[in-house]
């Protein structure tokens, strides 16, 4: 397999293009199994907003649970990311638990039950953010673990929270609000005027003190990345957009949509970024 089939890579580019352009960074061999990674968590992630009814979305979940343990099923073999995932799998000798967890933890994502604590928050990104980015570590690796674990722990809590932050007023547009349940506590946000649209200095509080967490853990994630192969370290690369986009958000109310950055610019900082160490 020496590049992405076409389908693939196309659906992380449109969902992810800090993570497609990223990838482009990676040794060509493992180019295009990074993509069909990123492509799996892309198509379990877009369940959320593409279903009414969760039982549905918790039905298209359940095939990819099913694929990751039956690999061999006609409709795995035909579906192009099952596919490319499979042979990631292979490349990277990736464990399929981390996997599944990743299914798990995006059938939970499509509830509105309010997430109570940051710790509980942080246990969820830890295994969607997090586990794609160690996941890509050990495909960089080829099958060696190229360490890295506890960098990408801290990273992709910084990159989720970070996310969240970034899609806040989409997300409450649509009726949902993912903030831990005691962070609104604490500021005295309430539910309803995030869902309304109300831009309240509660809000506006909250959502420095998450700031400010992501950062940490990002700072966290340099220190550990010390430990790292380098030759891990386009999978780390998609967080050297994090400090950028953190202070976008510092500069505006939390409900005030932003644009997304201009792709050239989204291609600068990368190529910045993967001149050094730690890339982000």
């Amino acid at each position: 397999m020496s590049e992405a089939p076409d389908a693939v890579a196309a659906i992380v580019r449109g969902a992810d293009f800090t993570a497609f352009a990223a990838a482009q960074f990676a040794p060509a061999d493992a180019r295009p199994h990074l993509l069909a990674l990123r492509a799996f968590d892309a198509e379990l992630a877009r369940v959320r907003s593409i279903v009414s009814d969760p039982t549905i979305g918790e039905i298209r979940l359940q095939w990819w649970r099913d694929a990751l343990e039956s690999p061999e099923r006609a409709d795995a073999v035909a579906h192009p990311v099952a596919r490319a995932l499979e042979a990631a799998i292979a490349f990277g000798r990736l464990p399929r638990e981390p996997l599944l967890r990743l299914v798990d933890a995006r059938t939970d994502d499509l509830y509105d039950d309010p997430i109570p604590t940051l710790h509980e928050f942080e246990g969820r990104l830890g295994a969607t953010h997090s586990a794609v980015i160690r996941l890509g570590s050990l495909i960089l690796g080829h099958g060696r673990d190229p360490g890295g674990a506890e960098a990408a722990g801290f990273g992709g809590v910084a990159q989720g929270l970070t996310r969240l932050l970034a899609e806040l007023p989409a997300d409450a547009s649509r009726g949902r609000l993912m903030m831990p349940a005691e962070t609104m506590a604490t500021h005295g946000v309430l539910r309803e005027d995030v869902l309304s649209g109300k831009d309240t200095l509660q809000l506006a509080a909250a959502a420095a003190e998450l700031r400010a967490f992501a950062l940490g853990r990002l700072a966290e994630a340099r220190a550990a990345f010390e430990d790292v192969d380098p030759v891990a370290a386009p999978a780390f690369l998609p967080l050297a957009t994090l400090p950028g986009t953190l202070r976008t958000l510092d500069r505006r109310t939390p409900l005030t949509a932003s644009g997304e950055p201009a792709r050239w610019r989204v291609l600068f900082r990368l190529w910045k970024a993967s001149r050094r160490s730690p890339p982000f």
